[in-house]
């Protein structure tokens, strides 16, 4: 099966996220398998204000860009094609945002 990162994209803060929002991101895992997909990672991410960018020699705080939404978290999904990693990430939870999936190039790192 292919892999693609699902990024979720939320305008609403992590602690002030509805706990059925919280629940939903708890119990995605299942529902994606019940779609026939698979999920073997996810990460939360800090909030903007813990980021650092690095652009040439400048290092600047916070992130890239500015957006409405925030980068919340990533998680990578294993999907027969793109069309079942979009069935499998319209299940993702978010109050005000949304989802992006990016297919993944598969390569292996090798130890020195």
């Amino acid at each position: 099966m292919a892999q693609y990162a699902v990024l979720i994209y939320e305008r609403v803060a992590p602690e002030d996220l509805p706990k059925e929002i919280m629940d939903g991101h708890m119990g995605l895992p299942d529902r994606i398998a019940g779609l026939g997909g698979k999920v073997t990672a996810g990460l939360a991410l800090q909030p903007n204000e813990t980021a650092t960018a690095i652009r040439g020699d400048l290092v600047t705080d916070g992130p890239f860009v500015e957006t409405k939404e925030v980068l919340a978290g990533v998680y990578i999904l294993e999907a027969r094609d793109l069309d079942h990693a979009l069935a499998c990430a319209k299940l993702t939870p978010v109050v005000e945002g949304g989802v992006e999936v990016r297919p993944l190039v598969d390569f292996q790192v090798v130890p020195d």
